[in-house]
């Protein structure tokens, strides 16, 4: 998984945010976030949407059982950065709390990205929504 993302992230910044392959013509975004345990500076790719200047972003890790390693390195460093397109900027996340607010933004995001539904069908767990703020 580390070389697969390592390509897309090598992509992403060769194009301008651009990528081909299954994410061509997606909103695609590199988080950056530090390790919980680790304190290393780690770099994923994710999908997103917007909710007005807000950036969404969804802890599917593609229907498992368990949430993604950022995730939880969210949870412990919510300041970060991510980086659109050319552009670099300072975010802070945060996980949605409230099950309405994160049922609309998850669906939202099943609007343009029908499969975080399958994501969702696949696991018992409630999928987390985190909001990236400016």
């Amino acid at each position: 998984m580390a070389d697969w993302n390592q390509r897309i992230i090598e992509e992403f910044r060769a194009n301008g945010g651009k990528v081909g392959g299954p994410f061509e013509g997606g909103k695609l975004l590199l988080l950056t976030h530090i390790g919980a345990k680790t304190g290393q500076k780690r770099v994923s790719p994710l999908a997103y949407t917007t909710d007005g200047d807000r950036l969404v972003i969804i802890a599917s890790k593609q229907g498992a059982d368990t949430n993604p390693d950022w995730y939880h390195n969210l949870r412990a460093h919510p300041r970060t950065t991510v980086e659109v397109g050319t552009e670099e900027f300072p975010v802070t996340a945060k996980i949605v709390e409230d099950r309405t607010e994160r049922d609309r933004l998850f669906a939202a995001m099943t609007a343009e990205m029908p499969g975080f539904a399958d994501y969702q069908e696949k696991t018992s767990r409630v999928i987390p929504v985190i909001v990236l703020e400016r």
